[in-house]
């Protein structure tokens, strides 16, 4: 293993792809503190939200914004000053950049040009989800968000019906009671699910079970937050 990948330190030329919190502060590595400390820039999906997390941190750094409206040109932008021999962290609202979060496309430009790229793992809710859920996890499919219709939220669910690994979803706190509900109409109320929410904070809640059981318990909780939602393989049996 090469120095920089052990590093405390940003090195010049370096673009660090850093996973943050996905709810409790205390989950940021001594490592990705580190980074954030010594980058010559952040790169930020939301400056408001990591300045909040550097200021828990007493960290002050300069910070750039990198969304999904302005990627691209944020990417050329950000390969240019690594190319002139600044480092970059790359960080998204929360978990790791690039997975159902904008990254992918500064990670791609950096590779593109030659540029290394160093990630700093971390919290994921994906996988912070299936650790805990009891569902299968030897082998699963990430979907990320699907389509905000429904018509293309069930067309997946009936191409994914037979799927023999667990099936992992981010889901929205608008479309979370339908597609629970959709997931009982096309799959049948007997296939096991997880539904969790505020994962790592306070009211961190995990559902498990048969969906038509799932969707019962639900109904009357609270509807605010992100969701992570596991869909376990036909026959799967809790």
């Amino acid at each position: 293993m090469s120095d920089v990948n052990t590093s405390l330190t940003a090195q010049p030329g370096h673009c660090y792809v850093v996973a943050t919190p996905i709810g409790n502060l205390s989950d940021l590595s001594e490592r990705a503190r580190s980074i954030l400390a010594s980058a010559s820039v952040i790169a930020s999906e939301d400056t408001r939200t990591t300045g909040a997390l550097l200021h828990r941190y007493g960290l002050h750094r300069p910070l750039v914004a990198y969304h999904e409206h302005n990627e691209l040109e944020a990417a050329d932008m950000l390969v240019a000053r690594l190319a002139a021999g600044e480092s970059v962290a790359v960080v998204s609202d929360a978990g790791t950049p690039g997975l159902s979060d904008p990254g992918f496309r500064v990670v791609r430009a950096c590779r593109r040009r030659g540029l290394p790229v160093v990630p700093v793992p971390g919290p994921c809710a994906a996988i912070a989800v299936l650790s805990a859920s009891g569902l299968p996890t030897n082998a699963f499919f990430f979907a990320g968000f699907l389509p905000h219709k429904t018509a293309a939220r069930r067309t997946f669910l009936e191409k994914h019906r037979a799927v023999e690994h667990t099936l992992c979803l981010y889901e929205s706190t608008h479309r979370i009671e339908a597609f629970v509900a959709e997931i009982a109409e096309v799959l049948g109320a007997a296939r096991v699910v997880c539904l969790a929410k505020e994962v790592t904070k306070l009211h961190e809640t995990f559902l498990v079970g048969p969906v038509g059981e799932v969707e019962a318990r639900f109904a009357p909780m609270s509807k605010k937050g992100e969701f992570v939602v596991l869909i376990a393989p036909d026959g799967f049996v809790l």
